[in-house]
């Protein structure tokens, strides 16, 4: 029998990348778990035990509230990584906003909030200063009334579905070589299933409410070196050309003008100005009943 008390969780963001992996745990604990979703049907979750997708627009307040309403614990995982001032405002500071708010006015006292790595107000990209201002909004409100806190702060989340180690796995089957900006910046990449522990023993855990953990990897690589890990998994590793900032703006500025999501903008690269790694003064996986991160050199090259 589990150690704990088997409770109704809202994931915003639940049909996603991370989501998904956060739903699977959460189901096999017999927890109740909703997902709301714009667009329906969501099959690759909708078939876990205990999993209820509704259809429903978070960044409206009113439904947001009603999403909320008679929830245990509520888990906020809306992100974007492309955009313009105010939708990094919207998906960043007024939904987590909304969503502190919706969880006063019902009553839910436990709210778990995937940030990011390097999240700063004073950061060079929007992204990263909307998500200091999400984290802000959350603390302030948790200040003003009971609300049981936790902040993740992630860093590039990787695994075999990932939009990360694949986007540049593919682009390697196509291209001979692979012009890159920011290179050098370092990265400390973590596993998904690593997150998704973390998250999960976060709902299970009420001493980690008021707290900030940073969810890093063991291994520091530069973007470089990420690339050719792509490569190598796919077999079809090629140069990387490491390329100036000035002429990596302008290669992410056209990519911005291209049809469908950009593969890199240039807010993507105002974030690769400061590196993506640990700061080391805060808690991490361990803390999170997670006894050894996973490497992405092992998972990746050694196929483990």
């Amino acid at each position: 029998m589990p150690s704990f008390t088997p409770q109704k969780i809202l994931i915003l963001g639940g049909s996603g990348f991370v989501g998904r992996h956060v739903c699977s745990r959460l189901s096999l604990q017999h927890h109740q778990v909703t997902v709301p979703t714009r667009r329906l049907p969501a099959r690759h979750i909708q078939m876990m035990p205990g999993v209820s997708v509704v259809q429903a627009n978070v960044h409206d307040a009113k439904q947001l509230q009603a999403l909320v309403h008679g929830h245990d614990v509520v888990i906020n995982l809306i992100a974007i990584l492309h955009g313009n001032e105010d939708e990094f405002n919207q998906a960043h500071v007024t939904l987590p906003a909304n969503l502190a708010r919706a969880c006063h006015a019902e009553n839910v006292t436990r709210l778990i909030h995937i940030s990011a790595l390097g999240a700063d107000v004073h950061g060079p990209s929007m992204y990263q200063r909307s998500k200091a201002r999400g984290e802000l909004a959350l603390q302030s409100a948790a200040q003003k009334a009971p609300l049981g806190l936790t902040l993740l702060r992630p860093s590039v989340i990787f695994g075999k579905d990932d939009q990360f180690i694949n986007l540049f796995a593919n682009l390697q089957k196509v291209f001979p070589v692979i012009p890159l900006a920011g290179a050098n910046t370092r990265f400390q990449p973590v596993w998904v299933h690593d997150v998704a522990q973390a998250i999960v023993h976060c709902v299970n855990t009420p001493s980690t409410e008021g707290q900030v953990f940073e969810l890093c990897g063991p291994d520091i690589l530069t973007l470089a070196e990420l690339v050719q890990l792509a490569g190598r998994w796919v077999g079809k590793q090629r140069p990387v050309i490491s390329l100036p900032y000035a002429i990596g703006w302008l290669q992410a500025l056209l990519m911005e003008w291209a049809p469908g999501k950009p593969l890199m903008s240039r807010d993507n690269l105002d974030s690769m100005k400061v590196h993506n790694v640990a700061i080391g003064h805060l808690p991490g996986l361990r803390a999170l009943g997670v006894s050894e991160p996973k490497s992405i050199k092992r998972l990746f090259v050694a196929g483990k």
